[in-house]
């Protein structure tokens, strides 16, 4: 998840127009206190019940291992799911930057 953090501005625009939410079965104050302490900038959600998972369809395999990501556009709205993110795998964070590239452009610099 220090992946996420660190390469927060350049792949999530710094979280122009977007927010990245991520969901686990973690409960919230060990979330909480987690990112806290790692000073993420994006936000974290506690699903102990399973109720998001169950309906976004999110759970795959180990409910003890499940990790949902969720991007909230402009409008309020979500507008991306990814329901097993791997936060391992450097591909799950430039497809996620992609998906926010297209949801809200990068702004070009003046000229």
């Amino acid at each position: 998840m220090e992946a996420y953090r660190d390469q927060y501005a350049t792949l999530f625009n710094g979280g122009r127009n977007v927010v990245v939410i991520g969901i686990s079965t973690d409960a919230d104050t060990t979330l909480a206190s987690w990112a806290r302490d790692a000073e993420f900038p994006m936000l974290f959600g506690s699903d102990i019940g399973g109720a998001v998972e169950t309906k976004y369809g999110s759970f795959v395999g180990n409910r003890l291992e499940s990790r949902a990501v969720f991007i909230v556009g402009p409008d309020g709205k979500i507008v991306h799911h990814t329901p097993a993110f791997n936060a391992l795998a450097a591909k799950a964070y430039t497809d996620l930057g992609e998906i926010i590239d297209k949801i809200s452009p990068p702004v070009a610099p003046p000229d």
